[in-house]
């Protein structure tokens, strides 16, 4: 299902939900058990040692190694989850952001990452379709 109104003729974006803020480290131990032990945030999942996301009720929070973070990146990064990535980065360009870069995570989905007119950084994440979603939700650079 794409996340776009039309009002007046005019598309008009909207986001999902926020996926996700992570934070980047070079010891993700050491943040991991800080977030555990200091709020009580349980694991949801762990990729290794590059990330792992943790649930903080029922929000997401991310700890990222350098790899898996945006580059120069310090601080956090929120992750919006939005339908039509391709519609949200035309916006972002024309209100004055910036793209860095897209990332394709194959069944993950794709990553948007770009900067405000100030440059502070945030991604959009898109799902990848699965086999059962109808044609008319598949990205146009899949048809």
């Amino acid at each position: 299902m794409l996340h776009s109104l039309y009002w007046l003729g005019v598309v008009v974006l909207s986001v999902i939900r926020l996926q996700n803020i992570h934070f980047v480290t070079r010891d993700l131990d050491r943040v991991c058990e800080f977030w555990q032990r200091a709020l009580g945030l349980s694991m949801r999942f762990r990729d290794a040692d590059r990330w792992v996301q943790l649930k903080a009720g029922e929000s997401p929070l991310a700890i990222a190694s350098p790899d898996e973070g945006v580059a120069g990146q310090i601080g956090a990064v929120p992750v919006f989850e939005v339908g039509d990535l391709q519609s949200h980065s035309q916006a972002i360009t024309v209100h004055g952001g910036r793209i860095v870069s897209i990332r394709d995570m194959g069944d993950h989905g794709r990553v948007l990452t770009f900067s405000d007119p100030d440059g502070n950084v945030a991604q959009l994440f898109e799902r990848a379709l699965r086999a059962t979603e109808p044609k008319s939700r598949q990205r146009d650079d899949e048809t």
